[in-house]
């Protein structure tokens, strides 16, 4: 056996004695796995609304089954079928979520235009085919073969990844209107008029929402937003005005048709009273899960726009102030995203998807408490709903998405996969 030529006044390497078993080092990199730093990798704010999400997606699964039992057994779809169906969207929805989390910024970037023009494509077959399906007068349903679903939702998911691409673009600009409200209003006002033409005017308001969040919290001037505002006040007006249905639900709601004391209740007055009695009957502790009066067909939609009433019901003003905690704690998780964003895409895409959920279960929730007049939203995460709970779930995975960014150094990546090498 040789050994290396000794320098003079270095001290011999003692041998390294080999273990039994020992195979020879190959030379060259070899690649390590690691799951666990596919999880360790992610930020706390990543981990907040993930565990927000899907805390409000389990939980709504639960008072779906609760809620529609009743109606899903006088259907002969068994006592769950409500359950079956919303899990079968909350199956597809969380995984395809967590997929759409690791996509990187450009993917957005490239995504917006197409996006948005697929999805007005679908909503004008909605209002100018017979494809286009009337639900309580709403034309905002499109059915292909036995599949239906609401392309206004696509448009909602389009529109917070479009607004913020595009208000990325003209982050030097804004303020200059030319280069903000034209583009914003011509296109995602031309998107919101398109799901108007169907009459859906809760969703209206819900996506013009989104437009003004969004150029609010890209920094754009109140003042530049001021005219705007005023004049979508006033159309929003005049649609409801113009439609009987409408004026009808209004009238209700300050009082006409709803003496339950001389038994007058119109028709459009029946779900808000037997809404505010559902939540008077839960008091502070509730009934008990599965135990509402007001779904043995007493409270139209009571799996979906008018969820909260039985929540309130069941699991009385604790359940209810749970549920107002937890959507608390997903605008939280928001604003911390917000507030950690590296780029303008990032940060104005959050804040309109937080307009969006945050907002829509403000008016949900007010509505079944008698502060607005019924609107038709569902409760996000919560209400039964395949298309709204599907699109619910993307759009938090784009801002998921947004979490991982930077955080290997350049706005493109999509982060730590877990391969090191060695």
């Amino acid at each position: 056996m040789t050994h290396p030529p000794r320098v003079k006044g270095q001290r011999p390497a003692a041998p390294v004695p080999a273990e039994a078993g020992d195979e020879p080092r190959r030379a060259g990199p070899t690649a390590r796995i690691n799951l666990g730093r596919v999880f360790t990798a992610e930020s706390a704010n990543y981990f907040l609304l993930l565990g927000t999400t899907l805390f409000l997606v389990i939980f709504g699964l639960v008072m779906v089954l609760s809620s529609s039992s009743v109606d899903s057994y006088l259907e002969d779809a068994g006592f769950f079928g409500g359950l079956l169906r919303q899990g079968f969207f909350a199956l597809v929805g969380i995984p395809l979520m967590l997929v759409v989390s690791r996509l990187p910024l450009k993917f957005w970037q490239r995504v917006a235009w197409p996006a948005m023009l697929i999805s007005c494509f679908l909503q004008c077959l909605v209002i100018l085919t017979p494809l286009g399906i009337t639900v309580a007068g709403n034309t905002n349903w499109l059915a292909i073969g036995s599949f239906q679903f609401q392309p206004s939702e696509l448009i909602k998911v389009a529109l917070v990844i479009w607004l913020g691409m595009i208000l990325s673009l003209k982050q030097d600009k804004l303020d200059d209107w030319r280069h903000v409200l034209i583009p914003v209003f011509v296109v995602g006002g031309g998107s919101v008029m398109l799901v108007l033409i169907g009459g859906d005017l809760g969703t209206v308001m819900i996506m013009a929402g989104i437009l003004f969040g969004a150029l609010y919290f890209a920094g754009v001037k109140l003042r530049m937003l001021v005219i705007p505002l005023v004049i979508g006040g006033a159309a929003v007006g005049m649609v409801a005005l113009s439609s009987e249905n409408r004026m009808t639900r209004i009238a209700s709601f300050f009082g006409d048709g709803c003496d339950a004391a001389g038994q007058t209740i119109s028709a459009a007055c029946w779900q808000p009273l037997h809404g505010t009695w559902a939540l008077a009957n839960g008091g502070v502790l509730g009934v008990g899960l599965g135990n509402s009066k007001a779904k043995w067909s007493w409270l139209p939609a009571a799996d979906n726009d008018y969820i909260f009433a039985i929540i309130g019901e069941e699991l009385g003003l604790i359940g209810a102030i749970v549920v107002l905690g937890m959507f608390i704690l997903l605008a939280f998780a928001f604003l911390r995203i917000m507030r950690s964003a590296t780029t303008m895409q990032a940060r104005v895409t959050t804040a309109a998807v937080m307009v969006w959920i945050i907002g829509q279960a403000f008016v949900n929730i007010g509505v079944v408490l008698g502060v607005f007049p019924v609107l038709g939203v569902p409760l996000p995460l919560i209400s039964a709903g395949g298309t709204a709970l599907l699109t619910t779930l993307v759009a938090i995975g784009v801002v998921l998405s947004f979490t991982r960014i930077g955080r290997t150094g350049r706005a493109g990546s999509t982060g730590n996969t877990g391969v090191d090498a060695s």
